[in-house]
């Protein structure tokens, strides 16, 4: 199976749109190994990868965290700060050295929730954005946990 790139933000958004979010970005840097965040946290920020590589990573009972997906350059980095209860659903660390913009959870719902185009666009990206994993993670899971793999009929 041929994976498809989740949208990034600049093909995902209108120009206008992705101008007024990359004024609200904040650079950051992260070492190889940091954990960006935990399943079950707090989702108060995201980010869109500049340089390097960040896997998104699932707890599962009795193993280790089952990896989902890697993300890379101008790639979305959470989602689940977008929808109630901002509460991570995965964990994501970075598995090289990062740089990335940073961007505020709070302040871009209350931007979105002024602006309701931009509310609407920057919603349906992420909502592409989430789908794309939720696909990811059931192929992924599939190849490693079902007896048979992904590809091969049951």
């Amino acid at each position: 199976m041929i994976a498809t790139p989740a949208p990034t933000m600049m093909r995902a958004l209108p120009a206008e749109h992705c101008l007024r979010l990359m004024r609200m970005a904040r650079e950051v840097s992260f070492p190889e190994g940091t954990r960006l965040f935990e399943e079950g946290g707090r989702a108060d920020r995201f980010w869109i990868i500049r340089t390097g590589t960040i896997e998104l990573d699932m707890r599962v009972p009795g193993r280790r965290s089952a990896v989902i997906e890697t993300l890379r350059h101008n790639e979305l980095v959470g989602w689940s700060w977008l929808f109630t209860p901002h509460v991570w659903h995965l964990g994501a660390a970075a598995t090289t050295p990062v740089r990335a913009y940073e961007f505020d959870a709070t302040a871009v719902r209350t931007m979105c929730g002024e602006d309701p185009d931009l509310g609407r666009t920057v919603t349906q990206w992420v909502g592409d954005v989430l789908a794309h994993r939720l696909r990811a993670a059931r192929t992924r899971l599939l190849d490693l946990y079902a007896p048979y793999g992904a590809g091969s009929p049951v």
